[in-house]
């Protein structure tokens, strides 16, 4: 870290005296360096840094070296359109922490080239590229991703946490970190598709609800969207508080790959958004990849509008809406302890200290009391609670346990207005089940209608009146098809399953996806023989598979809305101590 900081200092000293240390008289035409005029620089900053000489000469040295060697790749690109790109290793793959590894490589390649000559050459058996928080697809070119000549590109260790135990060896090698975000991301479509019409008890669904944990109104498809998204983030916090990084990493850049799917206008509503931004670039700073940080300063921007934008610049809003602002204020600890570390890790001494001030300040008042948490935790409260409570009350003991205790109150008064109006649409579904409809058509039916069950009913007789005259010969939009194409799908086929769905976009994608995009006589037959598209299969259908699936999801997510918020700043505290002693 220092090395970076001096580094830093040094080059903007460079850049300020526009001296040019790959050119002579610092370096030779033979590329050697001039020990005269390199001694001179040496001994004309050595003061203003406030280091030894020594340190001074040899981070000097390694710039001139550093800008040699980045001469010399120009060069060869330019010759022979082979780029030299720099790698940023796990850490404990590096065989020097202080020097940098390279790879040349041509530009017009697959991804997957370059995968296996970083998996030939340093011994790494399964890996990810990450450039710009971005991760790279295997099967498309590099230069199609962004990647140039002095690319600095992220490789993350593939982890094998996520699978079972029991596969064989020649599985696992085909197995990897891609079929852990893959089932990630078909439990989460699994629970978007679910719309309350199962029992609850057995069949659990997402919903996405306020600040205050009362469900929000959402058009479906911006829903299932969200749900994606925020799902993706859960299952990497969970990874996160695993010290499972790497793994972590993959599945927050998928989430921020969701939600870059939304307008801005969403996105500046929610605090997930910014709260993802923050783990991201925490993340970062676990893995120690502090050179492949590009895009971490505009990360943490993107953080601090979307908290100021949601909270309000006083947080004024979120007084508001909770009536105190001490538990976010750990968000803002995070965001300034990391701005802190990066304006260090770009030579900027001054904003560092500036930053941590802000930090120490911010910490000395959110950091637990052993005292009033046990005094609290004597009370019958959780650890939890405790430390929310008092961070909300600003440590008064007294004012945090009628806190608790309303939000208690008001936690269960929630739930028990949910359940009731989840027996209600039960009841209404079973009704609606009793006159010959699927639970699914009466579900869809009961939400068009607002719960209201006599409107759900003519909602059900016009479909069917209306399924029963088309006589299963959907008139199919230009759109519907073209989508499906897209996909990959053969003109026929993508028409059959259409038909064979009553034009329902992705229940056809679903049933071509479980048929391998092959729609065999058996499955036709029975599909056509139902009166209603529900019969196909979707991605709401459920199988002791899928129900699997879904509860070792469910395992990851946190049951306390703000669990987000419960940081016990025991990492907070080590990178404080060490930006004290960076900093001193």
């Amino acid at each position: 870290m220092s090395e970076q900081n001096t580094e830093a200092k040094l080059k903007n000293l460079l850049k300020q005296e526009k001296i040019k240390l790959w050119n002579p008289p610092y370096t030779s035409d033979d590329g050697h360096p001039s020990a005269e005029h390199m001694q001179e620089l040496t001994k004309r900053y050595t003061p203003l840094l406030g280091l030894s000489a020594s340190e001074v000469g040899a981070a000097l040295e390694l710039i001139r070296v550093r800008a040699v060697e980045r001469g010399k790749g120009n060069r060869i690109f330019r010759e022979t359109s082979v780029a030299t790109l720099e790698l940023q290793l796990p850490r404990d793959c590096r065989k020097d922490l202080k020097s940098k590894d390279y790879l040349e490589m041509r530009l017009d390649v697959l991804v997957q080239e370059l995968l296996d000559r970083i998996r030939e050459e340093f011994g790494l058996k399964s890996v990810k590229l990450i450039l710009n928080g971005k991760t790279l697809t295997a099967d498309q070119r590099l230069n199609c991703q962004g990647v140039t000549n002095h690319s600095r590109l992220m490789v993350l260790k593939v982890s094998d946490a996520e699978l079972k135990q029991q596969i064989s060896k020649d599985e696992e090698e085909e197995k990897n970190q891609s079929d852990g975000l893959q089932r990630t991301y078909k439990g989460f479509q699994i629970l978007s598709e679910r719309d309350g019409s199962e029992d609850p008890d057995t069949m659990p669904f997402l919903e996405i609800a306020d600040q205050k944990g009362n469900p929000l109104k959402i058009p479906d498809r911006e829903r299932k969207a969200l749900i994606l998204a925020m799902g993706f983030h859960e299952k990497g916090r969970s990874l996160m508080k695993r010290k499972q990084y790497d793994n972590a990493l993959c599945h927050l850049l998928q989430a921020d790959h969701q939600f870059s799917t939304f307008g801005s206008v969403l996105l500046s509503s929610v605090d997930n958004y910014g709260v993802l931004q923050l783990d991201i670039v925490w993340c970062y700073r676990a893995l120690e990849a502090l050179s492949c940080l590009s895009d971490a300063k505009s990360r943490l921007q993107r953080a601090e509008e979307c908290f100021l934008q949601c909270y309000g610049e006083q947080k004024q809003r979120l007084l508001q809406i909770k009536g105190n602002t001490g538990r976010e204020e750990v968000l803002f600890l995070r965001l300034h302890l990391l701005q802190s570390l990066l304006s260090y890790v770009d030579g900027d001494d001054s904003q560092a200290q500036h930053q941590l001030s802000k930090v120490e300040s911010l910490y000395e008042r959110l950091r637990p009391d052993p005292e009033k948490m046990g005094k609290l935790m004597a009370l019958g409260f959780t650890e939890r609670e405790v430390r929310l409570g008092l961070r909300a009350c600003w440590g008064d003991v007294h004012e945090a346990a009628m806190l608790i205790s309303n939000r208690r109150q008001e936690r269960e008064q929630l739930k028990q207005r949910e359940q009731q109006r989840r027996a209600a649409r039960m009841e209404a579904i079973s009704m609606l089940t009793e006159l010959g409809y699927s639970r699914k058509d009466a579900a869809q039916a009961l939400k068009r209608a607002n719960g209201d069950i006599n409107r759900a009913s003519a909602i059900l007789l016009d479909s069917g009146l209306a399924a029963q005259a088309s006589n299963n010969n959907t008139q199919l939009c230009p759109d519907q098809m073209e989508q499906l194409l897209d996909l990959g799908f053969e003109p026929s086929v993508a028409e059959e399953a259409l038909q064979l769905t009553a034009g329902d976009v992705q229940s056809a994608t679903q049933l071509l996806l479980d048929n391998q995009g092959v729609l065999t006589s058996p499955t036709m037959s029975s599909a056509s023989s139902s009166p209603s598209s529900s019969s196909a299969p979707t991605p709401s259908s459920t199988s002791p598979e899928d129900d699997e699936l879904v509860h070792e999801l469910l395992g990851d997510i946190s049951r306390h809305e703000e669990d987000y918020l419960d940081l016990t700043l025991d990492e907070e505290a080590e990178l404080i101590a060490a930006m004290k002693g960076y900093l001193s």
